[in-house]
């Protein structure tokens, strides 16, 4: 009887335990720029949407491809939510799945929501997230079977910011980095992404959930990545719609043109019409960005196994 209670015990809770290995913590001791506080994180789902708020403890969620399909290329995605939440459904599990279907191994990136009551400095918990979590998969590359030199950021939104922060300031670690692993991605794609903090087109939401209210001058400098491009810059896929209203397209265009002047390689769909965080699906269903991605991807030999 024993037996059996201890094997129905095993088929229940094993699903749980190969569940739970998808999803790590970011840091294995103490989480770096971090104050004593109370975890007040939460999950909620809002016009179908799951969005996760005040989060203070990051984790990285692991979508793996079978080694039959797996191409050993990797991404790195960054949800969006104005530095306020993290939308981690639609910017984030699923375009994971949708990675893995293309044999690429995806890693979503729940980071830390800048707030004064959990950070010593919120302006550079979210970097601190991305750059470990670049760490992390490329440290760990063998285990997952990817190659180490294919390895991308993805970011939608304020993601996208983050991400573009990760591929234009990663010369300058703001995490512990013993083994001077690169925290360059060796590829970006941003979605619909916040890119400048300028008062001319910049998202002032998010920049005033990272920077506050009152940010120098040289803090907008510094955070409007469209001025950080150098020649050094991974090569960039972009996405946006003429009709957002949230983010103006301008951000993409003004990255897109700082690239082309560095002459990073660079390529820019503008659609006619999507509006704002449309994630997967534009809302002109004859047209899946997803596949223009896919075939950047492999023009530059990244789906290539």
């Amino acid at each position: 009887m024993k037996k059996i209670a201890a094997l129905i015990s095993l088929l229940y809770f094993t699903p749980l335990l190969i569940m739970s290995q998808t999803i790590i913590p970011l840091y294995k001791e103490s989480i770096p720029n971090s104050k004593p506080s109370k975890d007040e994180e939460k999950s909620e789902t809002s016009d179908g949407i799951l969005i996760i708020s005040k989060v203070s403890i990051p984790t990285l969620s692991i979508y793996l491809p079978s080694k039959e399909k797996a191409t050993g290329t990797a991404v790195v995605i960054c949800p969006g939510g104005g530095y306020g939440i993290v939308a981690a459904g639609h910017e984030g599990a699923d375009i994971a799945k949708k990675f893995v279907e293309m044999g690429v191994a995806a890693f979503v990136v729940k980071y830390r929501i800048p707030n004064i009551a959990t950070m010593v400095n919120p302006e550079i918990g979210p970097l601190q997230d991305a750059q470990q979590a670049m760490k992390i998969v490329r440290e760990g590359a063998k285990q997952w079977n990817i190659n180490p030199a294919r390895i991308g950021i993805m970011g939608f939104s304020a993601g996208g910011h983050l991400a573009s922060t990760e591929g234009t300031h990663f010369e300058k670690a703001v995490i512990e980095n013993f083994n001077n692993t690169s925290l360059r991605p060796d590829f970006m794609l941003l979605i619909y992404p916040v890119i400048s903090f300028t008062d001319s087109i910049g998202h002032i939401g998010s920049r005033d959930n990272l920077l506050g209210k009152n940010p120098s001058p040289q803090k907008i400098t510094e955070y409007s990545n469209e001025l950080q491009v150098t020649s050094n810059t991974p090569p960039t896929f972009l996405v946006h719609a003429s009709d957002d209203n949230v983010v103006k397209p301008q951000n993409s265009v003004a990255f897109y043109i700082a690239l082309i002047k560095n002459h990073v390689p660079a390529e820019m769909h503008l659609y006619e019409s999507g509006g704002h965080g449309f994630g997967m699906n534009l809302k002109n269903v004859n047209e899946q960005w997803m596949a223009r991605c896919k075939n950047w991807m492999q023009n530059h030999g990244w789906l290539t196994r």
